[in-house]
């Protein structure tokens, strides 16, 4: 098999890729430990659990939702177990899954935290694009995430995706 390098403007294009997402990645986290004290993804669990009906998931669908591992879910969740910002419940339609539920607390630490988020998000990423660009930007992340995802018929696995993956047990 021939290895199929990248060429000169595909090159650039990725290495503005990686700086700008290791950046925007930074800075998010930044913003959130010093108002928030919790890292993104921490942030991101509470944020969808508040999007939810009655703030609760089952633990596989906010795995999928956020993009990772059940194992790695489970982790986060314990954590935020332990700072009372998100309880676990038992499924009471299937007795294997469990159910991720916002405190009243985490609803708080989110409100306090959100705005300076939305604010961080803002100005170091729409701020610096034209609205045409913001539309380019939602299709191009979207194709790409279909495409790693199999939805486009490409080469990965739909068992392959990170929510699926069983690296370790865990609660579910």
């Amino acid at each position: 098999m021939t290895t199929r390098w990248l060429t000169p403007p595909e090159q650039r294009a990725w290495r503005a890729y990686l700086a700008a997402s290791r950046l925007l990645e930074d800075a998010i986290d930044r913003q959130l430990q010093q108002e928030g004290s919790m890292p993104h993804l921490f942030y991101s669990v509470l944020a969808n659990l508040s999007e939810a009906p009655g703030r609760r998931l089952r633990m596989t669908d906010l795995a999928e939702t956020l993009k990772i591992t059940r194992s790695r879910l489970t982790y986060v969740v314990t954590r935020l177990e332990r700072d009372g910002l998100v309880r676990r419940e038992s499924s009471g339609r299937d007795r294997r899954s469990s159910l991720a539920v916002l405190t009243d607390e985490g609803t708080a630490v989110l409100e306090r935290t959100a705005p300076g988020h939305v604010e961080t998000v803002r100005t170091t990423l729409f701020d610096r694009l034209t609205p045409e660009q913001v539309g380019q930007l939602e299709e191009i992340c979207a194709g790409i995430a279909r495409g790693l995802q199999g939805e486009d018929g490409g080469a990965t696995a739909a068992e392959d995706v990170p929510w699926r993956r069983r690296s370790s047990p865990c609660a579910d």
